[in-house]
C-alpha cells in the first residue's frame, strides 16, 4: 500500500512539474515543437508596428525565424528588400543577422539571397558590352558605372576570369549613377560605339569624347535596374537569378558562378 501511494505521489508531482514548466514556457514565449500553434503575427500587424519606425515600409512576408522566439519579417523600403526580426511579445524588433554557431552559416544572409532573386530572362543581352565569347555556357550580367572605382576594380577581376575560362562571358550593362555627374554622358558615348576599350579608358580615368549618336539604351538600363531592385554598382546577376555586389575576387566569383544550380538565387555581398 505504501509503495502504491509513493508511486501515485511521484506521478502527481511529475505531472504538476510538467504543467508548471509548460505554463512558464508559454508565459515567457517558449514553445515545444510548432511555435505557430500558440503564437501568431499577421503581415498587417507587422506592418503597423514597423511603420512606427519606418513610415514607408512594406511587409512582404512573415514566418518563424531560424531562432526560436522570433518571427522573421521580409520587408521592402525605398526599393530595397531586407529582413527584420520581432519577438513574440510584439514589442521588440531586432535588426541584425542570425549565424548558426556549429556551421558558422549566416542564415540571415542566405535568406536575403533567396528574397532578392531576380528573373535573369528579363535582362536583354543584345545591347550589352560583351567580355568573352557571347555563346559561352555561363552568362553573367554586370551593371557597371564608368565612373565607379569599384567597377574598375571588378573589371580587372573579370578580365582575369576570361583569360582562365572560355566558358564564361560577362554582359556589361552601363548603369550610370546620379551621384557621378558625368557618368551618363560617358555611358551614352560608350554605348554608341559599343566599345569595351572606351569603357576601360573611363575606368582608367581617361577623357571620353562626347556621344556620336542618340540612344535610349542607357535610359532602358536605368529603368530595368529600378525594376530589378538594383541601386548600386557594380552589381552582378548570375543566370540563377542570384545577385552579387562589390568587387569580388576572380577565384571567388568563379566559385559563385559554378554554384548557381545548388544555391538558387538572391542577393549577397561576398566582399572583396
Amino acid at each position: 500500500m505504501k509503495t502504491t501511494v509513493i508511486k501515485l505521489l511521484t506521478v502527481f508531482v511529475g505531472l504538476s512539474l510538467l504543467f508548471v514548466m509548460r505554463t512558464e514556457a508559454s508565459a515567457f514565449g517558449g514553445c515545444e515543437q510548432d511555435c505557430g500553434k500558440c503564437h501568431a503575427l499577421s503581415s498587417g500587424e507587422a506592418q503597423q508596428a514597423l511603420k512606427q519606425l519606418i513610415p514607408d515600409i512594406q511587409v512582404i512576408d512573415v514566418r518563424m525565424s531560424p531562432a526560436r522566439g522570433l518571427w522573421e519579417i521580409s520587408l521592402q523600403t525605398r526599393g530595397k528588400k531586407g529582413i527584420a526580426y520581432m519577438d513574440f511579445s510584439k514589442e521588440n524588433v531586432i535588426i541584425g543577422q542570425i549565424v548558426k554557431i556549429k556551421t558558422k552559416k549566416n542564415l540571415t544572409r542566405s535568406r536575403l539571397v533567396e528574397l532578392n532573386t531576380v528573373d535573369f530572362a528579363r535582362i536583354p543581352l543584345d545591347d550589352a558590352l560583351v567580355l568573352g565569347a557571347p555563346d559561352a555556357s555561363y552568362k553573367v550580367v554586370v551593371f557597371a558605372d564608368p565612373d565607379c572605382p569599384y567597377c574598375a576594380k571588378l573589371h580587372r577581376e573579370l578580365k582575369k576570369i576570361i583569360k582562365q575560362r572560355k566558358d564564361i562571358a560577362f554582359f556589361i550593362k552601363l548603369f550610370p549613377l546620379k551621384m557621378h555627374k558625368d557618368a551618363y554622358r560617358k555611358s551614352v558615348a560608350i554605348q554608341c560605339k559599343k566599345s569595351m576599350e572606351m569603357l576601360e579608358d573611363a575606368f582608367a580615368k581617361k577623357d571620353i569624347p562626347d556621344p556620336e549618336c542618340k540612344t535610349d539604351v542607357i535610359d532602358r538600363n536605368i529603368e530595368l535596374a529600378g525594376k530589378l531592385g538594383i541601386t548600386g554598382t557594380p552589381t552582378i546577376v548570375l543566370q540563377s537569378g542570384k545577385v552579387l555586389s562589390g568587387a569580388i575576387k576572380a577565384d571567388r566569383l568563379i566559385e559563385l558562378i559554378e554554384e548557381k544550380e545548388e544555391t538558387g538565387g538572391g542577393k549577397e555581398n561576398p566582399g572583396d
